[in-house]
């Protein structure tokens, strides 16, 4: 405290007046109520002892979860949900014909103009399974697992361009720079391996997502719960091993003369990145034994191999789709599997059936898998793009959508979700939710409530106000609950 206290040592404590003590005492009460901010933005935690520090040590949530783990297959791009799960005979009926005028007042779209001409769906549909969901004849081995998960066609979002959808999808707003889905799981939950990431990302396809690394930051959380890209060849993670001349006992000590530093500098400081530091550095260690052995598919059994259409040695969405399960029953809280792209403006008949010849397959084996293995009742997987694809057409033929933030559809399936089930719907023409209308916010509120939290005090405190995932809406979509 600046308080000048040489000169009124000796001072009648009565004399000493309020004015004096403002006057003087400012810069240490300033410290004071610095640190105080400080250590509620997250920049300056309370000291405390290194042993204890673990950012990624199971938690536990505001209530019993249904789910204890999530599958997140995003497929980017924006699958069209008019050729695979939302079937409208009235939109075959009125093809090439304009949309009512009604329909399209105040829309905007994209690359098209609102009064484009209406496209009939490209494939048949047909009903399956107890439930009789009716799916569209692209998705064969869906239909296989179709009574198992729940298919959710009232879906809106607030974007309609790929990078601000994908962005909005991941972390509950279009703007750079907010946490992804898979790090507010993991600051709520912690991970339950301890020798891999609590949130694991892939990327396949044609290309990575529009958003980038954003999909998967963490944001203004503390860096220990952004996801960790895994490649599907070669080394899992870029640099993992160890360069040529240094051996795992070299390096060992080399780890431990660092971490002895970054200590001492976290209680000097209590800077939380620096206890993600000293996480980061022993994670990688253990990885390096552990990541390796996880990604080597070809000590599954060949009926699994097949049933997923996975191939060792040859990287393709099926074989991460078996990887993400490896890492899920390893204890990783959060994968995502990125496949790009499904940006059908034109060529829609050729690369929408190319996507789902990719794709079907894996993810119904995922299904399979997981219910098998006792895995699928505490695992909640989830299917879908940034938005869906316009009923008008695009280009100048009769083979392109465009993208849409006014109707499209997702799959749940596991962890609490109610099977069997379609929950909401669309007009006769696919264009807008006309019942049960699910927005990406009640989306992120539904799975937080199944990993057993309170979405809304889910929270972390930057720049002087409280953050959620959920922003100041969301709501649980009770319907899709077990």
């Amino acid at each position: 405290m600046n308080c000048q206290d040489h000169l009124y040592r000796h001072a009648d404590p009565r004399q000493v007046t309020r004015r004096w003590f403002f006057e003087q005492c400012g810069v240490g009460l300033g410290a004071m109520a610095l640190g105080h901010l400080l250590r509620q933005e997250g920049y300056a935690a309370e000291a405390q002892p290194v042993a204890a520090v673990n950012p990624m040590a199971p938690k536990v949530p505001h209530y019993a979860p249904k789910a204890k783990r999530v599958l997140f297959l995003f497929m980017a791009g924006a699958p069209s949900h008019l050729e695979l799960f939302d079937h409208k005979p009235q939109l075959a009926k009125f093809d090439g014909t304009l949309p009512p005028a009604d329909l399209i007042k105040g829309y905007r779209a994209a690359f098209i103009k609102p009064s484009s001409k209406l496209l009939g769906p490209k494939f048949p549909f047909a009903r399956h399974g107890r439930c009789g969901t009716e799916l569209s004849t692209l998705l064969p081995q869906l239909a296989t697992v179709v009574d198992d998960i729940a298919v959710v066609r009232g879906m809106v979002t607030d974007a309609f361009n790929h990078a601000p959808g994908q962005i909005m999808m991941s972390t509950g707003a279009q703007i750079f720079g907010r946490p992804s889905i898979g790090s507010w799981v993991c600051y709520g939950l912690g991970s339950e391996s301890q020798d891999l990431p609590g949130f694991v990302v892939f990327s396949t396809g044609k290309k990575g997502p529009s958003g980038g690394n954003s999909n998967w930051g963490s944001g203004f959380l503390p860096t220990v719960y952004q996801g960790v890209q895994f490649r599907t060849s070669g080394d899992p993670v870029l640099y993992l091993s160890n360069p040529r001349g240094v051996d795992n006992e070299v390096q060992r000590d080399s780890l431990d003369v660092v971490r002895k530093l970054n200590q001492i500098q976290l209680q000097r400081v209590g800077d939380p990145e620096i206890a993600t530091r000293i996480n980061s550095f022993e994670m990688a260690f253990r990885m390096q034994l552990a990541a390796p052995s996880t990604m080597e598919i070809t000590h599954e059994p060949q009926h699994i191999l097949e049933m997923y259409g996975a191939q060792p040695g040859k990287p393709s969405f099926a074989n991460t789709c078996l990887l993400a399960r490896r890492l899920l029953e390893r204890g990783v809280r959060f994968v995502q599997i990125f496949h790009e792209s499904w940006d059908q403006h034109g060529n829609l008949v050729h690369d929408i059936k190319e996507n789902c010849q990719v794709t079907d397959q894996a993810c119904a084996a995922l299904i399979k898998d997981l219910k098998q293995r006792g895995m699928l009742e505490d695992t909640l997987v989830v299917w879908g793009g940034e938005f869906g694809r316009t009923p008008m057409v695009q280009g100048g033929g009769t083979d392109g959508r465009d993208h849409h933030p006014n109707a499209f559809t997702m799959w749940l399936a596991g962890g609490g979700i109610k099977p069997g089930i379609t929950y909401g719907e669309t007009d006769e023409l696919g264009f807008q939710v006309v019942k049960d209308r699910v927005h990406v916010h009640d989306l992120h509120a539904t799975i937080l409530h199944l990993l057993g939290f309170d979405h809304t005090r889910l929270t972390y405190r930057f720049q002087g106000r409280d953050f959620r995932l959920t922003d100041v809406s969301g709501q649980i979509i009770k319907g899709l609950l077990a």
